[in-house]
């Protein structure tokens, strides 16, 4: 059986895990947010109280073993998917998902994952490096200005201490760390759709990728 693939990269507050989320619902996919992944990686790295900075000490990864359950992250048993949202988390990622150790470790699990399913899977190098024969590639962008907004309105719901100035800066800084970055930085797939969510909604966003799917499946 051939399973489907619908690929959406973007910056850090684009919307791409509320959007994919919804997608995978409206289409009866399984959503895989591989920025959790690295995300939790590096809360992993952080509770083991390593040297973020020496990759030589990730080799935990291989072991490491992620579920998602109705939307969830579980990593080795345990649901982290309010953790990885923490600032400590957010302001070391990019560094961590730096590593070409990490990123062949965990692009082996995600294309593992999406070789068994119908997926939606979001992250910064989807369409071009971990499923570059996806059938479907999306890459959503906004302002700076309006992805941190987004983002500190989604820690406040999350109820995550949340300053939209810093939260603005770290938005520039993984900007450049992910698009400068030598393993596989963010970058649109030359196949992919762009799509500039600054001034649409996210139900917007979701009908467009929606049924651009519905018409080619």
């Amino acid at each position: 059986m051939n399973y489907i693939q619908i690929a959406i990269d973007g910056p850090a507050g684009a919307g791409k895990s509320t959007i994919a989320k919804l997608i995978a619902k409206n289409l009866d996919y399984i959503y895989i947010d591989t920025g959790a992944m690295y995300r939790a990686i590096t809360l992993k790295a952080m509770n083991l109280d390593i040297d973020l900075h020496d990759e030589r000490l990730f080799d935990f990864v291989k072991e490491t073993k992620f579920e998602f359950i109705d939307g969830l992250l579980v990593m080795d048993g345990i649901n982290v998917s309010h953790e990885i949202r923490e600032t400590r988390v957010s302001n070391h990622v990019s560094l961590v998902s730096s590593y070409f150790s990490v990123r062949s470790d965990l692009v082996k699990m995600q294309q593992h994952m999406a070789e068994k399913h119908n997926v939606v899977m979001d992250g910064r190098d989807i369409g071009y490096k971990v499923l570059p024969d996806a059938e479907f590639k999306f890459f959503l962008t906004a302002t700076i200005t309006k992805r941190a907004e987004r983002r500190h309105l989604d820690n406040l719901e999350r109820k995550i201490a949340s300053d939209i100035f810093n939260i603005e800066i770290e938005i520039e800084r993984r900007d450049y760390l992910d698009t400068t970055r030598r393993h596989s930085p963010l970058k649109a797939a030359d196949d992919a759709i762009i799509i500039d969510t600054s001034d649409l909604n996210i139900e917007q966003v979701v009908m467009i990728i929606t049924q651009r799917v519905r018409e080619e499946e």
